[in-house]
């Protein structure tokens, strides 16, 4: 089965403490890499972890407050010092790339690969990606500055291969490749009918991220049914007021969320540092939504059939 993984590099909110630090996620989906913010510290965590960053395809920044992507020129240029050539596409505020030259410039670094950008500007719900059978959509969220979150939803997969098919016809790996295809093979002494051979693939898989917000039911759509649902829980269900008064989300309003979306998993994140034992967090969480998990880091959450 091809994998459909989310690495947690990082999980405090604004300020990092030695055992957390600020917002970061690996997704590894049919082995493509793709970078959720990129906080403090996330490239020692990635070393920390055994991930081999190199092979990041899409970095995405959900907004411009410095705990979600305060870790990028540091990524950015150790991906040069270590010889990478091949582009790279960050999907961000369009002041990012401002805010990535100067940068580049007061040190006179020249990258030796290709920075894209896809700008994030409208505060419109769009699809921004489609590649490798996956498909993104950012949608905007309710923050004080321009805030998104991401939907990573598989678009298709190839057909499978019957196990008896497997065993009875001896298939070869270009007539494997034909029938996944949906395409029939003819043989010298017979046709084997993909139809016959085959059966439809299992379902595709949905996950959504969602940081820095106050609950707004405009994103409720996007997230509707996913696998799983990581939403920013910085506060306790007692400081109401103050996640509101700070345009955040408290792990009952993230609970119920994801109860009203019909999610499978909720994984909370983005704590405060007021907090120093995590666990009553999700404890409290799961009086509404019982499958909730926290975002600790080195964790890996996988998205089975």
């Amino acid at each position: 089965m091809t994998p459909f993984e989310i690495t947690i590099l990082g999980s405090n909110s604004a300020v990092p403490t030695p055992t957390r630090h600020p917002t970061s996620q690996l997704l590894n989906i049919n082995h493509h890499y793709y970078l959720i913010d990129c906080g403090e510290g996330a490239q020692i965590q990635m070393r920390k972890f055994g991930i081999k960053f190199q092979r990041i395809e899409h970095i995405f920044i959900s907004h411009l407050h410095g705990d979600h992507y305060f870790g990028l020129i540091g990524l950015l240029n150790t991906m040069h010092l270590l010889g990478r050539e091949k582009p790279l596409t960050i999907h961000a505020n369009r002041m990012l790339r401002e805010i990535l030259n100067l940068q580049l410039s007061v040190s006179n670094t020249k990258l030796k690969y290709e920075i894209h950008y896809n700008y994030l500007d409208d505060e419109t719900e769009s699809v921004i990606l489609k590649d490798h059978n996956v498909e993104v959509t950012a949608t905007p969220v309710n923050h004080r500055i321009p805030c998104f979150g991401f939907i990573f939803r598989e678009t298709e997969k190839p057909l499978n291969i019957k196990k008896e098919s497997l065993q009875s016809l001896k298939l070869g790996v270009e007539e494997i490749k034909l029938l996944k295809q949906g395409k029939d093979i003819h043989r010298a002494t017979e046709t084997i009918y993909a139809a016959d051979a085959t059966e439809a693939p299992l379902s595709l898989r949905k996950y959504a991220f969602i940081t820095d917000t106050k609950p707004k039911e405009s994103y409720y759509e996007a997230i509707k049914n996913s696998d799983i649902l990581y939403h920013e829980s910085t506060f306790m269900g007692d400081a109401t007021q103050r996640a509101a008064d700070t345009f955040h989300t408290t792990n009952l309003q993230a609970a119920e969320i994801a109860l009203k979306t019909n999610c499978k998993k909720l994984v909370l994140g983005h704590f405060s540092t007021r907090y120093t034992k995590l666990e009553p967090i999700k404890v409290e969480a799961q009086t509404i939504f019982k499958n909730t998990e926290l975002a600790i880091e080195g964790t890996t959450f996988k998205i089975e059939h």
